[in-house]
C-alpha cells in the first residue's frame, strides 16, 4: 500500500447489501475533472449538489448528492468527492467503474497521465492516508475502526472519546514531560564544566516521580480501555452433569445450549459473548471432563481442554447434590490438579457450586460462589465477580477506548522511566545512560500515537480496516 500511496483511490464506502444510500468516495490529488466529468458541472466545496451521475454517453447512471472537499479541508487531506447514490450494489458497482473510466478518458484527452493511477481503495486506505497527512494520529485512526466494531454501548463511547483525541492527548502529556526531562539531561551532558548543577536545581528526580504518577494513571485507563476493545474469556468446565450449559444459559438469559440430564449431552465447545456492564466477556461451554471411551465424547473433551488453556479465566462448576459422594469429590480433585498444572498461575481459577436449590440444605464450601443456575439465585454474585477477575473497575464515563499494542506501549514507557530512575538516585549518576532510557520511553511512548512506526505496523494495522475506511 505504501508504495503506492501517491494514487488516487476509489471505493464502496457503505456496508455491503442493498440500503437506501450508498456511498462512493475518491480522494488523490487534482480530482476537480473528475468531478466535473462525474457530475456535468463543477461542484461548489462542501456543499451537497443533487444531480445526476454520468456515464461515458452522458446519460444518468443514478441521480443522488455530490459532495466536494477540496484539499487540505478534508479528512484524508486530499481532494475528496463523494457520491451518495441509491444503495444497490449494482448501482455502486456501476459508478466505481465509471468513475475509473473517466479517469482514462480525461489524461487520454489531457495527454497527461495525471489519473491514471485511479484504483480501487485497499482496507482501510483512506484512514491510513488520513494519518499520513496529519489529520489523525495512529490511535485516532485504530479508533475509526474500533467505532465500527464496537460490540457494547460502553465501547462505542470509549472509541469515540480515542477518536476525539482523549487518549492522544494523555499520551501528548507524558511526551512533554519526557522532552522537558530530556532537554535538561542533555544540557547537563553537553556542560559537565558548569558548577550548576541542572538536574537538581530542576528537582528532576520531583519531574520523574510526577511523570510515573501520570503514567500510572493512563495505564490504568488504556488496560480499562483494551478490556473494553477485548474483553475476557471464561471458560465453564467441570464433571458431565454439574449444570455448565444451564449456568451459560443463565449468565446469557437465553437457551443457547441443549441441557439435559444425560451425562456428556454437550460434545462441542458452545460459545457466547456477554455484556456485563459494558465488558464483552466471552463464554465458553464445554464437554463435561470425564474418562470416556465414546470417540465422539472424547473429542469434545479434548477441545475443552484446548478452550481451558487459552482461556483468561476459568468457572470450575461443582454439582452440590454430589458433594457428599467420594467417587465425584475424587473426580474434582484430578480435574483440580490437572487445572493447576495446565493453567499458568496467572489465570484465575473460580470455584462455582451449582444447584444450590435441590440441595439447600448442603453448606457449601467456604471457598467460591454457591448458586442456582435453574432459578438465577448467585448469579448476579457471579456477574460481579467476572467483572473484578477481569480488572474492571467500574467507571466506564472517564474510559477510552484501548488496544493490547498500547497497553504493551505503556508498559515498556513505565520500564524505561524506572531504570531512568535508578541512574539518577544512583551515586554514580550515569546520565548517558539515563538520557537513553529518557530517549527509550519516548519511542515507546510514540509507537502510540505513530510518531514512531515502523511501515509493517502500519500495514497490519489499516489491512484490518474494512475497504472504502
Amino acid at each position: 500500500m505504501l508504495s503506492h500511496a501517491a494514487d488516487p483511490i476509489v471505493a464502496i464506502a457503505t456496508a455491503p447489501g442493498r440500503g437506501a444510500v450508498g456511498i462512493v468516495r475518491l480522494s488523490g490529488r487534482d480530482l476537480a475533472p473528475i468531478s466535473r466529468v462525474l457530475c456535468g458541472r463543477a461542484l461548489k466545496p462542501r456543499e451537497a449538489s443533487y444531480l445526476p451521475f454520468l456515464d461515458a454517453a452522458g446519460r444518468p447512471i443514478d441521480r443522488g448528492l455530490a459532495i466536494w472537499f477540496p484539499a487540505p479541508h478534508s479528512f484524508t487531506g486530499e481532494d475528496v468527492l463523494e457520491l451518495q447514490a441509491h444503495g444497490g450494489a449494482v448501482v455502486l458497482q456501476l459508478l466505481v467503474a465509471r468513475c475509473l473510466e473517466a479517469a482514462a478518458e480525461i489524461d487520454a484527452a489531457s495527454g497527461t497521465p495525471r489519473l491514471a493511477h485511479l484504483r480501487v481503495a485497499a482496507p482501510g486506505e483512506f484512514s491510513q492516508r488520513a494519518f499520513q497527512n496529519g489529520k489523525i494520529d495512529l490511535a485516532q485512526a485504530e479508533a475509526i475502526a474500533d467505532l465500527i466494531d464496537a460490540s457494547t454501548e460502553a465501547a462505542a463511547r470509549g472509541a469515540s472519546r480515542s477518536l476525539s483525541g482523549d487518549f492522544s492527548r494523555e499520551v501528548g502529556v507524558l511526551r512533554e514531560a519526557l522532552i522537558h526531562l530530556r532537554m535538561l539531561v542533555e544540557a547537563t551532558l553537553d556542560f559537565p564544566e558548569e558548577e550548576i548543577d541542572f538536574l537538581r536545581k530542576a528537582d528532576a528526580a520531583g519531574q520523574l516521580a510526577a511523570l510515573e504518577r501520570q503514567l500510572a494513571t493512563v495505564q490504568g485507563r488504556a488496560r480499562q480501555g483494551a478490556l473494553l476493545r477485548e474483553g475476557i474469556r471464561v471458560v465453564i468446565a467441570g464433571q458431565p452433569n454439574a449444570g455448565k450449559s444451564s449456568l451459560l444459559n443463565a449468565l446469557a438469559g437465553a437457551e443457547l445450549a441443549i441441557v439435559s440430564t444425560v451425562a456428556g449431552t454437550t460434545r462441542d465447545v458452545v460459545a457466547q459473548t456477554l455484556q456485563i456492564e459494558g465488558v464483552p466477556i466471552h463464554v465458553a461451554d464445554t464437554a463435561g471432563l470425564r474418562l470416556s471411551h465414546d470417540e465422539v465424547e472424547r473429542i469434545g473433551i479434548a477441545r475443552a481442554w484446548s478452550h481451558i488453556e487459552g482461556a483468561d479465566a476459568v468457572l470450575f462448576l461443582h454439582d452440590l447434590t454430589r458433594a457428599g459422594n467420594a467417587d465425584y469429590r475424587a473426580a474434582d480433585a484430578d480435574i483440580a490438579r490437572t487445572l493447576a498444572a495446565r493453567l499458568p498461575r496467572s489465570v484465575p481459577v473460580l470455584d462455582i457450586w451449582n444447584k444450590r436449590d435441590a440441595a439447600p440444605d448442603t453448606p457449601p464450601p467456604r471457598h467460591g460462589i454457591a448458586l442456582s443456575a435453574r432459578t438465577g439465585e448467585g448469579i448476579e454474585q457471579l456477574r460481579r465477580r467476572l467483572l473484578e477477575l477481569a480488572g474492571w473497575q467500574a467507571v466506564p464515563e472517564g474510559v477510552y477506548l484501548a488496544r493490547a499494542r498500547h497497553v504493551d506501549a505503556l508498559a515498556r514507557v513505565r520500564e524505561h522511566v524506572e531504570r531512568a530512575e535508578a541512574h539518577l538516585a544512583s551515586r554514580a549518576q550515569a546520565l548517558d545512560l539515563l538520557a537513553e532510557e529518557l530517549r527509550l520511553a519516548q519511542n515507546a511512548l510514540n509507537e502510540i500515537t505513530g510518531e514512531f512506526a515502523a511501515d509493517d505496523l502500519l500495514g497490519v494495522i489499516f489491512s484490518r480496516f474494512c475497504i472504502g475506511k
